[in-house]
């Protein structure tokens, strides 16, 4: 696994993995995010998690929103949809349903997720839509120049807030929880291994399955989520934590100030796939 920095790749490497039968899930196109930034990490930890799966890239259809995240799609190697700002989850609902074979996963930021995409989360939680949602939170709107955003920590001074933010975050994985998300986890751009492996249980679950990723933007925050102070932050959950108990899920999604990695919460149930169709048998059952 590579480290955060931008990694380099030859064509005549890229041949060498082909030639040994490696599944390769990597486009020709180099990733264009500040250097250091931590999607490098996620862009890596992706390809790996579908390699490990098996999974063909013609059956993967990976769907962005607008944002830094929304440039993800060009750099793997999968049928990609690069769509409206916060629209990340009715498309993927949409493709679907269109085509339930289709290994579906969306990505995006914390604003294009839960600013103006925020109406969408808790009825793709709800339906149990079976896709992946992969949340890049950094905490701040990285391509239009360093605004706070939905999860910026209360006193983060940027441009728009130079007296210091005054809201209070939200906190994301109670929300996924509370909407009835049946797969929520944690992990954290700087340990792309533990990334990797949560990725590959993300996709591999079926039904709503959300990851929320905490990346930091070293271009415009230097003083909040930040490697420094999220590598001293995060922890693991506890050993014992039970992720079929939904109530231990949340007391633990509350300790904001020190993030948890690994599986919070995990549930099997019906998706809106197999609801649709109940609902067609239904119908034909009628005439």
């Amino acid at each position: 696994m590579t480290s955060v920095t931008q990694p380099v790749y030859l064509e005549e490497k890229l041949e060498d993995i082909r030639e040994s039968g490696r599944l390769i899930y990597r486009s020709k196109a180099l990733p264009t995010w500040c250097p250091g930034c931590g999607y490098y990490a996620i862009v890596e930890a992706m390809t790996d998690a579908m390699n490990r799966l098996g999974i063909l890239s013609e059956d993967t259809v990976v769907v962005s929103g607008i944002g830094c995240a929304s440039r993800f799609p060009f750099f793997v190697d999968t049928y990609g949809f690069h769509t409206l700002h916060g629209r990340v989850l009715p498309v993927a609902t949409g493709v679907k349903v269109a085509n339930e074979a289709l290994n579906v996963i969306g990505v995006g930021g914390d604003g294009d997720g839960f600013a103006i995409g925020g109406g969408h989360i808790p009825h793709a939680a709800r339906r149990n839509v079976d896709i992946t949602y992969v949340l890049f939170d950094n905490g701040i709107y990285g391509l239009t120049k360093g605004q706070t955003s939905p999860t910026s920590v209360t006193g983060f001074e940027t441009g728009t807030s130079p007296y210091q933010n005054q809201d209070n975050p939200l906190n994301p994985l109670l929300m996924l929880l509370s909407y009835g998300a049946s797969w929520v986890g944690q992990a954290y751009a700087g340990n792309p291994h533990h990334l990797a492996s949560m990725l590959e249980q993300a996709i591999a679950h079926r039904g709503f399955s959300y990851l929320h990723v905490l990346s930091p933007c070293v271009t415009f925050d230097k003083t909040s989520k930040t490697y420094r102070n999220l590598g001293m932050a995060i922890r693991d959950l506890p050993d014992q934590h039970d992720n079929r108990d939904l109530m231990a899920a949340m007391i633990e999604a509350r300790h904001q100030e020190t993030p948890a990695l690994g599986l919070y919460y995990k549930e099997e149930r019906p998706t809106l796939g197999d609801g649709l169709k109940t609902i067609v048998e239904r119908s034909r059952n009628k005439e």
